[in-house]
C-alpha cells in the first residue's frame, strides 16, 4: 500500500482515529494551563516554595518543546502509531506519579517525564493526519486541531478550579493530575484498535541522527530557559544563554546540511526550508503563539490578584474565547482550501479587534463586572484564533512529503512552545513591571494586552507579505511541489 492509497483506503475509520488523536492533543495541552490554578492548592499541601512552583510549570514546557522535533523524526522513522501509544502510556502513568507525589521535588521530576511523553505524542497527530487525508479533508481534519489547541488553552483554568472546589484547597491539586487518567486508559484502548500503522518506506531503512538530537536539544534548552524561567531567574545573566543557543543552533544547522551532504538521513530535512509554505508558516506561527497565549497568563492573574475572582470564576471567564475558538477553527477548515492565506489575514485582525474590545473592557467598565463587559470581545478574539491556527497549520504542512509529516510536525509545534514562552517572557515582565511601579492591576493588564496586539500584528505583517509574494511569484512553489510529487 503505497502513502497516498494508506489514507483513502481506511474508509470512515480516518475519523475515528482523528477523534483519538484529538482526546489526547486536548489532554495533553490542557496540562499547560490546568495546572495554574491549582498552584496555591499545591503550595498548601507540598508546602513547595516559589521555586518549585515554578518549575512545576516551566519544567513541563520546557521538556514538551525538547522532545518535540526528535519525536517526530522517531514516528516517522519506526512508526506513528508506535510512537503514539508508548507517548501516551508514558504519559497516563506520569500524571498517576505526579497526583500521588509526597514531595515537590518528586512533583517536579514526574513533570518533566510528563511533559517528555506529551511531546513524544504531539507529532504523531500532525503525521497522521498527513498520512490519512488529503486536500479539503485534510484541511476539515487540521481544523479539528485547532479547535482542540483553541479550546484546551482556554478551558483549562476552568477545569482546574472546578476540580479544586469539588475536592478541596489542600489535596485538590492531585486531581489535575487524576482525571488524566481515565482518559489515557480509554484513548489507548481505542488507539490500539483504530490507528493505522505508517506505510513501510521504500529502500533502506534511515538511521537516527542522534548528533543532530543532542545539538538541536542543546540549542532549544539554551533558548527556551531563560525565557520560561524569566521571572524567577533575577538578573541579566540569564539572557547570557541565548548567543549559547545561536551558537549551539547554527551548529546544528551546519551537521544537518553535513549530512544531507553525505547522503545521511539527517533529523531535520533542510530542503523543507526551501518550502515558503512551510518556513512562512512556521514562522508567523512562532510569532502568533507569542501573542495569543499571553492573554491567559495576564487576564487569569488580573481576575484573580487584581479583582479577587475565584479559580472557578475565572475560568468561567475564559469561555468565551474557548467557545469562539471551537467555531472559528472549524469555518478556518472548510475555507482555507477557497481563501488561502487570505483567511490567515483576516483571523488574525479579527484576533487584534478582540484583545483592543477586552482592553476597552477593563477601561469602561470597572469591578468585578469586567468579566461579563469582557465576554463578547474575548468571544470574537477566539473566533479570529480559530480562523487563524487551523488554516495556519494546513498551509503550512500542505506540500510537506509524508515521510517528514512528524519531523515537520514538531518543528511547527516546537515553534509553537517557544513563541509561547517568548510571548509569556515579554508581555509578562511588561505586566508586573507596571504593576510594581504603579500598582495598578487594570492598566496593568490593558498595557500588556496592548503589548500581545504589537506582537500579534507583527504575524499579520508576515501573512500580507507572504499573500503578496504568493500574488507576485506564485509559479516556483508549485514547480517545486510537481517536482516532488514526481519523485
Amino acid at each position: 500500500m503505497t502513502t497516498d492509497q494508506a489514507g483513502p483506503a481506511l474508509g470512515d475509520r480516518r475519523w475515528k482515529a482523528l477523534a483519538v488523536c484529538l482526546t489526547s492533543s486536548f489532554m495533553t495541552l490542557l496540562d499547560t494551563s490546568i495546572v495554574n490554578v491549582a498552584l496555591p492548592s499545591m503550595q498548601r499541601g507540598l508546602h513547595a516554595d516559589d521555586a518549585d512552583l515554578s518549575w512545576v510549570i516551566s519544567g513541563y514546557a520546557l521538556a514538551f518543546g525538547l522532545v518535540l522535533v526528535p519525536a517526530g523524526r522517531l514516528g516517522d522513522l519506526r512508526g506513528r502509531r508506535e510512537a503514539f501509544l508508548t507517548g501516551l502510556a508514558l504519559f497516563t502513568l506520569a500524571s498517576a506519579a505526579c497526583g500521588l507525589a509526597r514531595g515537590a521535588t518528586w512533583l517536579v521530576l514526574f513533570r518533566l517525564l510528563q511533559g517528555a511523553a506529551a511531546g513524544l505524542v504531539a507529532p504523531q497527530t500532525s503525521g497522521l493526519i498527513q498520512q490519512m487525508f488529503q486536500g479539503p479533508e485534510r484541511a476539515r481534519a487540521f481544523g479539528r486541531v485547532g479547535s482542540v489547541v483553541g479550546f484546551s488553552t482556554a478551558v483549562g483554568p476552568l477545569a482546574g478550579g472546578l476540580l479544586i472546589q469539588a475536592f478541596g484547597s489542600a489535596d485538590g491539586w492531585r486531581w489535575v493530575f487524576f482525571v488524566n487518567l481515565p482518559i489515557g486508559v480509554t484513548v489507548f484502548a481505542a488507539a490500539l484498535r483504530l490507528l493505522p500503522r505508517s506505510p513501510a518506506s521504500p529502500g533502506r531503512r534511515e538511521g537516527f541522527d542522534l548528533l543532530g538530537v543532542l545539538l538541536l536539544g542543546a540549542g532549544v534548552l539554551a533558548l527556551m530557559l531563560p525565557l520560561v524561567q524569566e521571572q524567577q531567574w533575577p538578573g541579566r545573566l540569564k539572557w547570557a544563554l541565548l548567543p549559547v543557543a545561536a551558537g549551539l543552533l547554527f551548529a546544528f544547522w551546519a551537521w544537518e546540511r553535513h549530512q544531507g551532504r553525505r547522503d545521511r538521513a539527517p533529523l531535520i530535512d533542510l530542503e523543507l526550508f526551501s518550502l515558503r509554505s512551510f518556513w512562512l508558516g512556521a514562522v508567523l506561527s512562532l510569532v502568533y503563539f507569542g501573542g495569543f497565549t499571553t492573554l491567559f497568563f495576564v487576564y487569569t492573574l488580573f481576575l484573580q490578584n487584581g479583582m479577587n475572582y475565584s479559580a472557578l470564576e475565572a475560568g468561567l471567564a475564559s469561555l468565551p474565547f474557548a467557545a469562539g475558538s471551537v467555531a472559528g477553527a472549524a469555518a478556518g477548515g472548510r475555507l482555507v482550501v477557497r481563501y488561502g492565506r487570505g483567511l490567515v489575514i483576516w483571523g488574525l485582525s479579527v484576533v487584534s479587534v478582540g484583545l483592543l474590545g477586552v482592553i476597552a473592557a477593563v477601561q469602561w467598565v470597572p469591578g468585578r463586572a469586567v468579566a461579563v463587559a469582557a465576554a463578547l470581545p474575548l468571544l470574537v478574539a477566539g473566533i479570529g484564533s480559530g480562523l487563524t491556527i487551523s488554516p495556519n497549520t494546513t498551509l503550512t504542512l500542505s506540500r510537506v512529503p509524508v515521510r517528514r509529516a512528524g519531523a515537520a510536525g514538531g518543528m511547527l509545534q516546537t515553534a509553537q512552545r517557544i513563541g509561547s514562552a517568548s510571548g509569556i517572557a515579554v508581555v509578562g515582565a511588561v505586566f508586573f513591571a507596571h504593576l510594581a511601579s504603579h500598582g495598578s492591576p487594570a492598566a496593568a493588564l490593558q498595557l500588556g494586552l496592548l503589548t500581545a496586539v504589537g506582537i500579534i500584528l507583527m504575524a499579520l505583517v508576515l501573512a500580507f507579505a507572504d499573500l503578496r509574494e504568493r500574488r507576485a511569484r506564485p509559479e516556483p512553489e508549485r514547480r517545486m511541489e510537481s517536482a516532488r510529487q514526481a519523485t
